[in-house]
């Protein structure tokens, strides 16, 4: 009824989903327009990617928009930018951010520097948290279940992820 079942999995938000515009207002305020703050929404990613709102966009903002979609909305899919290759080109981002030593205070800096975008700082850290379990995950099952030893592989990965 209403209580959930105890093995019921919990739903889980892709880390893309609370990655936000920097300057939002600011920017709607140039676009002259509304849109969502969410940086991976359809609306957003629609808007700020046509020719017309990109000539509204002072210099600075313009070059920001055009460094994101080059880094992470280059792709030859049909269904582009709908596709899923944005966000997982992000998630990479994040990953080797944090393989170069950086914590979430320090990523969530870098990527408001690169791409005028924020998050907080915890849901870097669960989104970290939670990679690094995965990893631990698939060590634990390339050491059992794989005709081919990748463990030694994860391992170092995950290493990477932790500083350890």
């Amino acid at each position: 009824m209403f209580f959930s079942h105890p093995h019921q999995k919990r739903a889980t938000v892709a880390i893309t989903d609370k990655i936000y515009v920097k300057n939002h207002r600011q920017l709607a305020s140039q676009l002259d327009t509304s849109f969502p703050k969410s940086a991976f929404a359809g609306a957003t990613l629609d808007l700020l990617f046509t020719g017309d709102s990109l000539a509204k966009l002072d210099s600075t903002t313009r070059d920001r928009v055009l460094d994101f979609a080059e880094d992470f909305l280059d792709c030859d899919c049909e269904s582009h930018p709908y596709c899923g290759c944005a966000e997982r080109k992000f998630m990479q981002y994040l990953l080797e951010l944090r393989a170069e030593g950086l914590g979430p205070d320090d990523i969530v800096h870098v990527m408001g520097d690169d791409y005028m975008l924020y998050a907080y700082s915890g849901d870097i850290l669960s989104f970290l948290d939670q990679s690094v379990r995965t990893l631990e995950a698939a060590e634990a099952l390339a050491k059992t279940e794989s005709g081919v030893d990748r463990s030694d592989e994860l391992y170092n990965a995950k290493r990477e992820l932790t500083g350890n």
